[in-house]
């Protein structure tokens, strides 16, 4: 066998190896991904603290994901009723500063990330100052409403968001100051009409 055609076959064998390393490494990233996206599609909610509410011939316990609550910060709220949701139906009214109506009342459904309660998902309260929260709920004991009264919300946490606003539209307002003087400095129009004439 000659030198070139003994160079000829290891370059196709390690092609050969080299492309079938590739697609195992390939697989094993892929199969490493699938398994672990789901996992941190949904991470799990984080309850910090609960309160009690008697609505009725059911207790609800509230939890929050973040305590103290502030204005304009999202959390989850949990809302799970003794004896577990199921066969059970109700609405959430919110009252408190900034809430509109049509964001006031809501049916209670399940939390998108812990299936076994109901809950708001990354909702944030408007304003600070206090909310109350009023359970209508039916079940297999009738009808029961609960209020949890005065929770407190504190101001954003934070600078006011007239300072958040200002230092962030500075890089823009920058840029754009830029841009005008670079164009004032070379003054496009007139090159090109030098061009043409």
């Amino acid at each position: 066998m000659s030198r070139s055609s003994r160079t000829a076959t290891a370059f196709r064998w390690a092609r050969h190896h080299a492309r079938r390393l590739t697609l195992a490494l390939t697989a094993a990233l892929a199969l490493a991904l699938v398994s672990t996206a789901p996992a941190a599609a949904y991470a799990p909610v984080g309850i910090v603290h609960t309160e009690q509410v008697k609505a009725g011939p059911y207790t609800v316990t509230v939890g929050f994901s973040e305590w103290p609550l502030r204005a304009m910060q999202s959390l989850d709220f949990t809302f799970a009723p003794d004896g577990g949701i199921t066969h059970k139906a109700g609405t959430l009214t919110m009252d408190g500063p900034g809430i509109d109506d049509e964001d006031r009342t809501s049916e209670l459904a399940r939390h998108p990330r812990k299936l076994d309660v109901w809950g708001l998902d990354v909702q944030a309260l408007p304003e600070a100052g206090t909310v109350d929260l009023t359970f209508d709920i039916d079940g297999h004991a009738g009808h029961g409403r609960g209020t949890l009264h005065d929770v407190g919300v504190l101001d954003q946490p934070g600078p006011p968001l007239a300072v958040s606003w200002t230092v962030c539209a500075l890089p823009p307002i920058g840029m754009l100051a830029y841009l005008a003087m670079g164009w004032r400095r070379n003054r496009p129009a007139d090159q090109v009409g030098s061009l043409i004439g």
